[in-house]
């Protein structure tokens, strides 16, 4: 068990957060959400004892073992992959290397003998035996091929480390586990796999993650970080957020109360103050509404954009027609022969793991790149906006945000643009900042902000919650449901899936697959899970991964 008594910490003078009264106990998961800059990764940081806190006690029961997951990629680049996974669990690596040191000696003594006999003792009570096939599930179940088992970590790409990383924090059956971002380049079947491991663990997990499909399959309370507290509520993430709309409600209409209060008190004072009758109550009720005044209810640093499409004109019949594309970029074959009719009511999920596939096709369509061969048609009455995966192209001025904004606006009036700005949460001096210096977030939120201008009835979408926090992947989210013309999009979360698309599409090595129905249905559909294994026989890739 840990529990949080009493701690502060401060960063410059003012708390990150104050007076943090916790308690995480075996057989749960937490997570932990709050806007960016909350300190969600800081209060791990704080709890594994990488962070100093100012005040305040953090205690942890006797005995009880902590695994933590890694940040840095490169710190295990000397060791083989297996060794980093073992050094998840400190006390049998290092149990390990004695034994294997002490059975490599030329002049093997009869205390050396002692020696080994008490390290096979110990070995074997720490689970030695099974390490090493503990080990190799772990890493097959977070998607690293067995081909890459027995290498060193140096030979690893950055995304093969973070599945190790993840092995290392994973093993050993940690008392407490500390898991910042673990979906992080993670494909679905091995996001699929940590959620069915975490429900299963019998032990503390605390988990900071973006992910809310991720969040309501293995949380069971929920530790939220707004203006310096942190409040446990039970229930995963979807259960949090209704009780926060709940919550937000009723403070609203506290205010209200509170406001029209307050005005009743000054009209009062206002009509009596100088009657002499009246003087006494007039007193007491300035008292109260100096109280009043001064119970002034908290701001939340938990701040949603607001984004709304509204397209120009409504969609006719026609929308969009592709025939027979061909693509083919450094000597990658991107697109063969690819076809596709869309609807007027589609809202197109492209899935797979053909990344470059899904861009491609993007760039095509929205007039960035040219195909081989191949044509496609846009209807009459559809007028189209592009969100694509790499925006650098859009900000290499150094327009301030307004500026930058008004290439796009029907508006040039400054303070339309600037109060649409506030909506999407660049209030005041910020708006004026250059676009060159931005980042990954604050370009996104850019392109929503051209988007909602541009009147579109057709929004092309290429993984476009990246550099998101949830506060913004949840306004987008909704916005997308509620759009009434045409989507097509990629996207890694699957919640966002889900909740938007009612048509699937995956590129495979073999060809398309086009299903009309959701997300969570395809990939449950027997005939379908049939066709991905063909369509991916011998091509080295995993059927499975739809991310």
């Amino acid at each position: 068990m840990i529990t949080v008594s009493d701690v502060t910490l401060k960063f410059s003078e003012k708390p990150l957060f104050k007076d943090v009264n916790l308690k995480f106990t075996s057989g749960n998961c937490y997570g932990i959400i709050g806007a960016n800059g909350a300190g969600k990764s800081t209060f791990l940081k704080v709890l594994s004892g990488e962070l100093e806190h100012d005040q305040g006690t953090i205690t942890i029961t006797p005995g009880e073992r902590m695994a933590v997951l890694k940040q840095d990629h490169f710190a295990f680049d000397s060791f083989s992959v297996k060794d980093a996974v073992m050094q998840g669990y400190p006390k049998l690596y290092e149990t390990a290397k004695a034994r294997e040191a002490i059975y490599e000696k030329a002049d093997f003594t009869e205390e050396d003998g002692n020696k080994a006999a008490e390290l096979e003792a110990e070995f074997s009570e720490l689970g030695g035996w099974e390490a090493e096939n503990q080990i190799e599930q772990m890493l097959s179940g977070l998607g690293l091929e067995e081909e890459f088992h027995d290498k060193m970590m140096s030979d690893l790409d950055e995304s093969q480390k973070v599945r190790v990383l993840l092995a290392q924090a994973l093993f050993g059956n940690p008392d407490i586990l500390l898991l910042d971002e673990p979906t992080n380049g993670l494909d679905l079947e091995s996001i699929s796999w940590l959620e069915n491991f975490l429900m299963e663990f019998p032990n503390i997990v605390i988990v900071v993650s973006h992910d809310r499909h991720f969040l309501n399959s293995v949380c069971t309370y929920i530790c939220d970080i707004d203006y310096g507290k942190i409040s446990q509520f039970t229930g995963n993430y979807d259960f949090w957020y209704q009780m926060s709309q709940v919550l937000q409600r009723q403070a609203k209409d506290q205010a209200k109360k509170r406001e029209d209060k307050m005005a009743e008190l000054k009209a009062f004072i206002q009509r009596f103050a100088s009657n002499v009758s009246k003087a006494g109550q007039a007193s007491s009720r300035k008292r109260v509404l100096e109280k009043l005044e001064l119970e002034e209810l908290p701001v939340t640093s938990r701040k949603f954009p607001y984004v709304n499409f509204r397209p120009d004109r409504e969609i006719g019949n026609n929308v969009l027609e592709v025939k027979s594309l061909n693509f083919t970029e450094d000597g990658n074959e991107l697109l063969k022969d690819f076809s596709l009719m869309v609807n007027r009511t589609d809202k197109i999920a492209f899935v797979g793991i053909e990344h470059n596939s899904i861009s491609a096709l993007f760039d095509i369509v929205s007039g960035v790149k040219k195909a081989d061969s191949g044509e496609f048609f846009w209807g009459q009455t559809t007028k189209q906006d592009y969100l694509p995966r790499d925006t650098s192209a859009y900000f290499k001025n150094n327009y301030s945000i307004t500026d930058w904004l008004k290439q796009y606006s029907p508006d040039q009036n400054d303070a339309f643009v600037r109060g649409f700005l506030g909506r999407m949460l660049f209030s005041g001096d910020e708006s004026l900042k250059p676009v060159n210096v931005l980042s990954g977030g604050e370009k996104v939120r850019c392109m929503l902000s051209k988007m909602q201008l541009s009147g579109a009835n057709v929004l092309i979408l290429d993984d476009p919650t990246n550099h998101l926090d949830l506060e913004a992947i949840q306004s987008l989210n909704e916005a997308l449901v509620h759009f009434p013309g045409v989507v097509l999009f990629s996207s890694h979360d699957h919640e966002f899936i889900q909740s938007i698309a009612n048509r699937i599409v995956e590129i495979t090595p073999k060809g398309i697959i086009d299903r009309m129905m959701d997300f969570d249905d395809y990939l449950k559909d027997p005939q379908i899970i049939e066709m991905r294994n063909s369509f991916y026989e011998g091509s080295g890739k995993k059927s499975a991964r739809v991310f």
